[in-house]
């Protein structure tokens, strides 16, 4: 369980997959995550056929600066539904992820919370836990993953700007992706100097360009997917 009275200052998670989960009370489909009533909240995304009993792979995807849940839902809902995968979509506190407007804190209290709740209502497989995001959500992706490497073996990037880790723990692989004409964070200062950084330190990365701006073409999820569950 997510303790509520946590420092969250350093970024780090506290939440775990349960080591002997219940079975999944889990519906199929798309929810609210239901912490925040009437305030910025989530959801969560089950797909159709999953084994009740079998811990399955979790996504935690960040949306972008103004973004909302169901932003960052529907890029991945297709491979997600495809894969079996759960998806969680926490919505930060304010426009835009803490680290970005000051430092980590709320934003981070909140992804614990919704992180136990999620391990609650279904088995997780602990070795199949990735964080992602795109645009401000990424490079928050980034900076909380490197954080949490423990908890998170890969982090999806799409489109990043920047990191910004207070520490590290392990090493999860890493997939980034990003457009060659983005005019909101131009390649070269962002994913051009991250990935290097990244490779510099020891990370495990695969790295994608691709002939567009700041999107996220489909081909870039199922390849990002791939390497999740290969």
């Amino acid at each position: 369980m997510a303790n509520l009275n946590a420092d969250y200052s350093a970024g780090l998670l506290r939440a775990r997959p349960e080591r002997i989960a219940a079975p999944s009370s889990a519906a199929p489909g798309r929810h609210p995550l239901g912490l925040e009533n009437g305030r910025r909240d989530g959801a969560l995304l089950v797909p159709d056929g999953l084994d009740p009993l079998r811990p399955a792979p979790l996504l935690v995807a960040l949306h972008g600066a103004g973004g909302v849940a169901t932003h960052i839902i529907d890029l991945v809902a297709q491979q997600a539904q495809a894969h079996g995968i759960i998806v969680l979509a926490p919505e930060s506190r304010g426009p835009t992820w803490d680290v970005i407007r000051g430092g980590y804190g709320p934003d981070v209290a909140f992804i614990d919370r919704a992180l136990a709740k999620v391990f609650g209502l279904h088995p997780v497989d602990p070795a199949r836990v990735a964080l992602s995001g795109f645009s401000d959500g990424a490079s928050y992706a980034l900076s909380l993953g490197v954080i949490n490497g423990e908890l998170f073996d890969h982090i999806l990037a799409f489109s990043p700007g920047f990191m910004a880790p207070t520490q590290t723990a392990d090493t999860p692989r890493v997939f980034v992706s990003h457009g060659v004409h983005d005019e909101v964070l131009p390649i070269d200062p962002c994913s051009r100097r991250i990935v290097p950084a990244l490779r510099r330190a020891g990370y495990d990365v695969e790295y994608h360009e691709f002939d567009g701006g700041h999107l996220v073409p489909p081909g870039m999820v199922e390849r990002a997917v791939t390497r999740f569950l290969g």
